[in-house]
């Protein structure tokens, strides 16, 4: 396949910078996708004066008018849906079926924001005085900084920039240096589509130099962050220093299903294969915790513990694989910590997962999944920590008190799904479990465009992204209009002199 030399999309240009790094297929590192830039500081302060200098006559259109801009961009990803599915496969190495699901959500996101281009965007509201009108309106915030993640290298990119671009906001999106070439193809389809110079800037590099820059610029108004949670607090703590700087952040989970003692069965063990092992355990929403009601735990565990071991691992290419590698050699290193810090604590290994090194694995990233069962205890690593990678656990528990008791005892609170028959019992748990995503007798993955996506405690700051980011790139403002040929004044205040 040919390699592809990325830029920096600053400006409406395409720009080079004075060092390049490779993106390599995580699946054979042989296979080079293509360079891209590192940017500097001052590649970043350039595509920040951009963003800046585009932002006042790009707000001055009408919603209409810069959705009409994003139905184009849709037309454009539906071309190229084929092509988009499989570099994102290539570049970052989940199954076809994956990837392509990865562009499609891309795709609903870009549609989604076409429409809200023509809904309302404020609100009338009665005054206390007749003679006059008052309104909420949204106004855009400005500069919009984009971090995103190598795992979704296409849909989260669009949960974030297009709404931004929408609200008549400017922007400058650093994908992650995992996949630049995911997002140099979106930096082409951008320029495409005809968005002015300088709406929507694309610069590569690390989170040292280039994120770094970017998070602490003081032209910036709002980060919009998907990451880890060591970086996600960084850029929180940085944007504190600064009254005007707004944060979003996303960062992870220690995410459960729970499997109540009345639950089917086949969907138990389906939600929970699901849950813990698509994408090899690489999803925010990702369940390293599976916890079972003691009642049904044995039969759970027995028919859970076959399915795992049917896993195929390989290429995402090939057909009927499952799971692809990991990210990179240090994911490989975490998967081994984790799976090594388990076994130290008292796991009962019931799939023992190591790393493939051997034949059609010699040149990936590739590990087996691992399972085991752990007796719940309180402040263990194993049970609190996100492995962020095909690693988890059955926890035996009395009851669903004690499995929600269980799922909260975490700094996270991300995806949390509920297994069973009887509706009281999972409104009880809806009621009590802390989490942003909640789901009943499904896995504890999946986003659809139009609903908020987002987590509570070390999981996020309690600002979604995709539906809800519209809330966090625009400011609700307050205008009222007087149609008296006097002043009179709400709650009876006086206007004499």
């Amino acid at each position: 396949m040919s390699h592809i030399e990325a830029k920096n999309l600053i400006n409406g240009k395409w720009q080079s910078s004075s060092s390049t790094f490779q993106s390599t297929n995580p699946a054979d590192s042989r296979d080079i996708i293509g360079t891209a830039p590192l940017a500097t500081a001052e590649d970043v302060n350039t595509a920040v004066m951009a963003a800046k200098n585009a932002y006042h006559s790009w707000k001055d259109l009408s919603w209409v008018n810069r959705a009409e801009i994003i139905d184009r961009f849709c037309e454009l990803m539906k071309r190229d849906l084929d092509d988009l599915s499989q570099l994102i496969t290539r570049e970052c190495g989940k199954p076809f079926n994956e990837g392509r699901a990865d562009a499609v959500e891309a795709l609903h996101m870009a549609q989604y924001v076409t429409g809200l281009g023509r809904l309302p965007i404020g609100q009338v509201i009665s005054s206390e005085v007749p003679a006059k009108d008052a309104y909420i309106l949204r106004k855009p915030k400005g500069v919009i900084a984009c971090i995103t993640p190598w795992n979704f290298p296409v849909a989260i990119p669009l949960w974030v920039v297009l709404p931004s671009v929408l609200a008549g906001n400017t922007v400058i999106l650093k994908p992650s240096e995992e996949t630049p070439i995911c997002g140099h193809r979106l930096a082409e389809l951008f320029h495409e589509a005809g968005f002015p110079p300088g709406v929507i800037n694309v610069i590569q590099g690390n989170g040292e130099t280039t994120g770094d820059t970017l998070v602490k610029h003081p032209d910036v108004a709002a980060i919009l962050f998907t990451g880890s949670r060591t970086v996600g607090k960084y850029i929180q703590q940085v944007a504190a220093k600064e009254n005007h700087k707004f944060v979003v952040t996303e960062m992870g989970g220690k995410n459960a299903c729970i499997i109540l003692e009345d639950a089917n069965m086949d969907i138990a063990v389906n939600a929970a294969l699901l849950s813990g092992y698509k994408t090899s355990g690489q999803r925010c929403v990702t369940s390293g915790r599976i916890i079972v009601d003691k009642k049904i735990e044995k039969e759970f565990t027995k028919r859970l513990t076959e399915q795992v071991k049917k896993i195929k691992v390989g290429n995402g290419m090939s057909d009927g694989v499952f799971m692809g590698p990991l990210i990179n050699k240090e994911g490989v290193e975490k998967w081994k910590k984790h799976r090594d810090m388990a076994i130290k604590e008292g796991a009962e290994v019931l799939v023992d997962g190591k790393e493939l090194t051997d034949g059609e694995y010699a040149h990936g990233n590739f590990v087996e999944p691992f399972l085991y069962r752990f007796e719940y205890r309180p402040d263990t690593f194993c049970l609190r920590e996100e492995a962020f990678s095909p690693h988890v656990a059955i926890i035996p528990v009395d009851g669903m008190e004690e499995a929600v008791k269980v799922y909260n005892d975490t700094e996270y609170g991300l995806s949390m799904a509920v297994i069973t028959e009887d509706y009281r019992k999972w409104r009880w748990v809806r009621d009590h479990a802390d989490y942003g995503l909640g789901y009943v007798n499904l896995p504890s993955i999946g986003a659809e465009v139009h609903l908020p996506f987002g987590g509570v405690k070390s999981s996020g700051n309690g600002h979604p992204g995709a539906e809800s980011i519209l809330e966090f790139v625009t400011h609700r403002i307050a205008f009222t209009v007087n149609h008296s040929e006097e002043i009179i004044m709400a709650q009876g205040l006086s206007t004499k002199l």
